[in-house]
């Protein structure tokens, strides 16, 4: 990444929320603020070159509506692009509201990208300190954009700059006043493109230094990622662009092996989601293209 440029799958994620919260009934995840931070010339890149690539995604609907572009965006955002960062979105700040209501006052997001749940929770300026950690690239073009649409950082937020996929390290959170108490992490649209030493280390190194009850929500694929191809070819087409990104997914899971890397950090499944749970809990009853994605589970893990 270049200096003050955001990564491409922060802009892809942010695109696929602002879509969902501007044109999709009923809301799974309503980012009402990431349309937002998306400048329209972003945000038009993103609609035509997703349209010119539907061959790549998909031969029949590029000629079923050929005539038709606003079809074929609805139709990658929905079926491609949305639906694993908005479940699992939503199903992380459920669980967090409910470590909030439980009186957790520190919240940690590992490869913050455009969250704005902060932004979106006024009311918990005072409640809960919230720690933003990504690339420093990223956070750059983040508190540009939102000083350039009038966006107030609220104070509640510390921007840690740190690549973290490199080697975490908590001195830089002890600076931005990160205390030992117990705290809720989030880890969502990162445990692909870790090798699984890198995870473990990671999961090993963060709960080194918060106490007993601190927990985390992450997503993961299973073991089926690099053989599935999923509703309209979608899980293959996902790696495939990971690739071309030059951020290659690096690792996927079995529930047998997810428990043992846990195990290593002292840390518990509280719940986990599955496909067909998600599905189920944030997909039924709609009449569109959004359907949760094969392959992909979400945690809820705790230290013992």
């Amino acid at each position: 990444m270049k200096q003050n440029e955001s990564s491409l799958t922060s802009l892809v994620s942010a695109f696929g929320r602002a879509y969902h919260s501007k044109y999709d009934s009923p809301k799974i995840f309503d980012d009402f603020i990431a349309i937002q931070l998306l400048s329209q010339q972003d945000f038009h890149n993103i609609e035509e070159n997703m349209v010119k690539g539907i061959q790549f995604f998909n031969k029949e609907i590029a000629e079923k509506y050929k005539d038709k572009p606003e079809e074929i965006l609805k139709w990658i955002t929905q079926v491609q692009l949305s639906p694993t960062p908005l479940a699992r979105a939503a199903y992380c700040e459920s669980v967090l509201q409910n470590e909030i209501s439980l009186g957790v006052k520190q919240y940690a997001i590992l490869g913050a990208g455009f969250d704005t749940f902060s932004i979106r929770h006024p009311e918990l300026e005072n409640t809960i300190e919230i720690f933003e950690i990504d690339h420093p690239s990223t956070q750059q073009f983040k508190v540009k954009r939102l000083d350039e649409v009038n966006i107030k950082i609220p104070s509640n937020i510390h921007f840690v700059p740190m690549d973290f996929t490199d080697i975490f390290s908590y001195k830089k959170l002890l600076e931005k006043n990160f205390k030992y108490e117990r705290t809720f992490f989030s880890l969502l649209g990162v445990s692909y493109y870790l090798t699984k030493n890198e995870f473990s280390s990671l999961l090993e190194e963060l709960f080194s230094k918060v106490p007993t009850g601190s927990s985390i929500v992450f997503d993961y694929a299973d073991e089926c990622l690099f053989e599935e191809k999923g509703l309209s070819n979608r899980v293959e087409n996902m790696v495939k662009m990971a690739e071309a990104s030059g951020e290659p997914m690096k690792s996927c899971y079995s529930i047998s092996e997810m428990e043992k890397v846990l195990e290593k950090s002292g840390l518990l499944i509280y719940e986990q989601l599955s496909p067909y749970k998600i599905n189920e809990q944030y997909f039924s009853n709609r009449n569109d293209y959004l359907t949760a994605f094969e392959t992909i589970h979400y945690i809820h893990a705790v230290k013992k």
